[in-house]
């Protein structure tokens, strides 16, 4: 019998890299919307290169999961963080904001082969009763990321301007790389821990198959999405909006991701013994009133006590997507349907910064944060209607 899986034996495999991938991620978060602007963007096309990440993540869902059962995680991620690695070099000499889009797509399509390789494999290898506590801390390392990245970020640009940020990315990611190819091939645990031959099953009959999970609670993930993208546009662009330098506003965006990480191995706790919707809920609750809450803003010291409570409810639903994925996805092709499912959330990514630039081209700023405020409380809505009692949870 295989020794059972603990978060602690599998946590240099699983989550060292994504923590150093994580910085890369948090480091050029806050700049990319500042980037778009310095290339001549509007606020409201700066809203649509930071989408384009989004977009990227959603080409790459269906894709990330066919790759990841056929040349297995690690190969898929090094895979994934040479393309990164070309995307970042991109961002640093395009002359244009439309190069500047097409490369942090190219970084949000190497995004969804790390997040879904790291979440298929934890969806087999950890016990049910640890699956919410392996998730969160899965989400946990990469707020972690986010946290330590824009501080660095923040130094760097001290003296490289805002490229500073996306060398950060590029060590880390290499960083990342290095890592995976030094400790062992955890597919092998794996292996050992399923002990049944890998089945091939089409994704298009794995859709209809799941179809019912996927347009309720599908629909879900993606408010969810939505709401928890914005974060990542609204911040920045209503920092610079009243007047605040870049470097104030990466060290704003990193102090809210400081509140966000504390919060994952709680948050995972609560899933595992009460039930995700105990998390879900209140997460998107908490973020639709910060949202409401940030065009009052006037001050670099408002601002801060607003994304520290944006912070709070990102930290609350830290893993609880990943989690409702896992609960859903079959032992037979799992990753097809975590590719599915994570198209539904990343689709949501993708949207929401599309839907805030768009009301506020139409209007203005403040209103397009507030209707981005309103589909958090839409999002608390279906978590609360459609995520399963904590009993009815899979296998």
């Amino acid at each position: 019998m295989a020794a059972p899986v603990s978060l602690w034996k599998i946590a240099p495999s699983v989550y060292l890299p994504a923590l150093l991938y994580g910085i890369g991620q948090g480091a050029i978060a806050p700049v990319v919307a500042l980037s778009a602007r310095d290339l001549g963007a509007s606020f409201a096309v700066a809203g649509l290169v930071v989408a384009a990440a989004g977009v990227g993540q959603v080409i790459g869902d269906i894709p990330a999961g066919t790759l990841t059962t056929k040349v297995g995680e690690r190969r898929a991620m090094l895979l994934a963080t040479v393309l990164v690695s070309f995307a970042l070099v991109a961002c640093l000499v395009v002359p244009n904001v439309l190069g500047l889009a097409l490369a942090i797509g190219a970084t949000g399509l190497a995004g969804s082969v790390w997040g879904l390789a790291r979440q298929a494999y934890l969806s087999e290898a950890v016990p049910l009763e640890l699956r919410a506590r392996a998730l969160s801390t899965l989400g946990g390392v990469q707020r972690i990321g986010s946290f330590i990245g824009p501080f660095l970020g923040a130094f760097v640009m001290r003296f490289l301007g805002t490229d500073g940020a996306y060398w950060v990315h590029l060590v880390a990611a290499a960083l990342a790389c290095v890592v995976l190819l030094s400790l062992p091939d955890i597919e092998s645990v794996r292996r050992n821990r399923l002990a049944r031959p890998v089945v091939m099953q089409s994704t298009r009959a794995v859709i209809r198959e799941h179809l019912p999970v996927l347009r309720t609670l599908g629909v879900g993930a993606l408010l969810v999405g939505a709401v928890r993208a914005s974060r990542q546009v609204v911040i920045p662009l209503w920092a610079e909006h009243i007047g605040l330098d870049p470097q104030t506003t990466s060290l704003i965006f990193g102090v809210s991701g400081a509140v966000d990480m504390l919060l994952f191995y709680p948050a995972g706790s609560v899933m595992d013994r009460f039930g995700r919707k105990w998390v879900a809920v209140p997460s998107m609750t908490v973020l639709g009133l910060a949202h409401l809450l940030l065009p009052l803003t006037h001050s670099a010291g408002a601002l801060t006590a607003v994304a520290l409570v944006m912070g709070v409810g990102n930290g609350l639903g830290a893993g609880v997507i990943m989690t409702l994925g896992a609960d859903a996805s079959p032992p037979v092709g799992r990753a097809q349907f975590l590719g599915a499912f994570r198209l539904f959330a990343d689709s949501g990514s993708a949207a929401g910064p599309f839907l805030l630039s768009a009301v506020t081209a139409i209007s203005a700023l403040a209103p397009a944060i507030v209707v981005m405020g309103l589909t958090g409380w839409a999002a608390a809505l279906a978590m609360k209607r459609w995520i399963p009692p904590h009993n009815a949870r899979s296998g």
